[in-house]
């Protein structure tokens, strides 16, 4: 009966999220609860949790601008909302859509069934006290939730002070949200031992990690490369991966800029983070498909260590002496069940963690393996995953546009100051003037000596004037089919100015446009460009 009704679920799935609750309930929920996965690592899902927007958590020290960064975003204030140099947001506030503004407390919000905060409620009054959710009709908000959370002090009295345990709710959010946004202050660039605990806390979580170093407009070129290089050297420290985490440079607010020299640097690094935000809606289903693959791995070494230790315990005497010498042995237990099962080193929980939360564990209430659980989320691994990766895809060629959109995001797609425009291949499109007949005559005086026949030269002459730009041939083999207007293998005067133009834009560091924009054809080719 049960493996019956494993092989009919996936047939029934009617969207991404629906198939994914599914899976959860009836595969590996029950894995989880007899291996007591909940009390150890994560409490159990809940339809809020699959249901829910993308949401962005963002992590920093207190005046880096973590709320100013939220109102940049929405370019509204929202409800509960204080700016200042001194730690003002003592809360984490989950600022969310809602049709009226308005503020709902802690206690409050964890009773929601609609939203996914109710598992929030295990950390207690100290905690529930000091969250809240801000709602608002913001556009921005139609697509993402945003968590603002408190300033990261430094000191031992400040870490006890909060009542509760700060790293532990941080982590809570970041197994659920879509992108962890760390900000830093670029003139006051010094990373807290609570700051590097709620790093490290943060750990498993690293693809969902971005870096922004904010305020950069506040000091000079010189010092900024050497405030990037030292927040390199020590996010290197803390995160200790082979892989960079992308930083962000720029200055988050709308206010203007104090040292404007990298305005176009902060440009390309706020077009670029805003793309990052606006692509979470479109990757929302498979980012929750991602999170429950790494739950079920996890789900599957907790079945194997809590029935391993429950077969190694005596049935009668002795049993106090072999719960200690199990939790010393953890270490050796963990190799075991590597080699036995073929579990890969990075599945297996954090060692000295997990022999502390043992440490309070009656193991004699633990259960013994059963295969058939195991076989069930083997089976949703192997089968139904595969299956809800193509309606992944699916969902996701039905709505290629969703995306986020109004506050700042409008501010940077469209018209004149819109990333890029007038700049690189795009400098000229809105003269009436031919942009490249400003430097026709001093291509005109090469063209000439190149010993043109009717008007034009061939591909062999042209290739050794462009070659001395010392440009790649692949580039200038796009150059070249990009200037030749009229693909008769040869160049006018005109076709010549324009490949000059357009190396020049590439020497520029600009990117060439993948097909040739109207307002660079050549005036006497207007109307009759021939198409590939």
């Amino acid at each position: 009966m049960f493996r019956k009704n494993l092989k009919k679920d996936p047939e029934l799935f009617q969207n991404v999220s629906e198939g994914l609750r599914r899976l959860y309930r009836t595969k590996l929920f029950p894995l989880e609860d007899t291996y007591r996965f909940h009390d150890f690592h994560s409490p159990a899902l809940e339809d809020a949790d699959f249901d829910n927007k993308p949401m962005v958590l963002l992590v920093g020290q207190y005046s880096t601008g973590k709320t100013t960064f939220i109102r940049h975003l929405m370019e509204q204030d929202f409800p509960g909302m204080r700016i200042g140099p001194e730690p003002t947001t003592d809360s984490f506030i989950a600022v969310m859509y809602g049709e009226q503004d308005g503020v709902i407390p802690g206690n409050a919000l964890v009773v929601d069934p609609k939203k996914p905060f109710r598992k929030l409620n295990a950390f207690g009054n100290a905690f529930l006290n000091r969250f809240m959710c801000a709602q608002m009709p913001n556009p921005v908000l139609e697509s993402i939730s945003i968590i603002d959370t408190p300033g990261i002090l430094s000191g031992e009295k400040q870490r006890i002070s909060r009542g509760y345990d700060f790293a532990a709710v941080l982590e809570w959010f970041a197994e659920r949200v879509d992108r962890i946004i760390l900000l830093f202050d670029a003139h006051k660039l010094d990373i807290s031992d609570e700051f590097s605990e709620v790093i490290r806390a943060l750990k498993n979580h690293e693809d969902k990690m971005r870096v922004v170093l904010n305020k950069a407009d506040q000091i000079s070129t010189q010092q900024l490369m050497r405030v990037y290089g030292a927040l390199m050297w020590s996010l290197g420290k803390i995160i200790n991966t082979p892989e960079v985490v992308r930083v962000y440079i720029g200055s988050f607010w709308a206010q203007p800029l104090l040292v404007p020299d990298n305005r176009k640097l902060f440009e390309a690094e706020e077009q670029d983070l805003f793309l990052d935000i606006q692509s979470l809606p479109r990757n929302a289903a498979l980012r929750k498909l991602n999170d429950l693959i790494k739950r079920a791995r996890l789900a599957k070494v907790q079945a194997y260590i809590i029935s391993s230790l429950k077969k190694e315990m005596p049935s009668m005497f002795g049993k106090d002496t072999k719960k200690k010498e199990l939790i010393a042995n953890l270490g050796e237990i963990y190799h075991k069940i590597e080699k036995e099962h073929q579990i890969s080193p990075g599945d297996f929980p954090n060692l000295a963690k997990m022999q502390e939360q043992l440490n309070g564990q009656d193991f004699s209430k633990f259960a013994v393996l059963k295969p058939k659980l195991l076989e069930a989320v083997e089976d949703m691994l192997a089968n139904d995953i595969a299956r809800l990766m193509a309606m992944v895809r699916q969902e996701e060629a039905a709505m290629p546009s969703q995306s986020v959109k109004g506050g700042a995001f409008e501010g940077t797609m469209t018209g004149p100051f819109g990333h890029g425009y007038g700049e690189g291949a795009s400098e000229g499109i809105d003269e009436l003037e031919w942009v490249v007949g400003r430097d026709k005559p001093t291509y005109d005086e090469i063209f000439y000596t190149l010993s043109p026949i009717n008007g034009k030269v061939s591909g062999g002459a042209a290739k050794k004037e462009m070659l001395k730009s010392k440009l790649p041939n692949t580039v200038l083999g796009k150059i070249w089919k990009l200037a030749d207007v009229d693909k008769d293998g040869l160049l006018d005067d005109e076709e010549f100015a324009l490949a000059n133009h357009l190396i020049k834009v590439k020497l520029e560091g600009h990117e060439l446009p993948p097909t040739l924009p109207e307002h660079l054809v050549p005036p006497s080719k207007r109307g009759t460009v021939v198409q590939d």
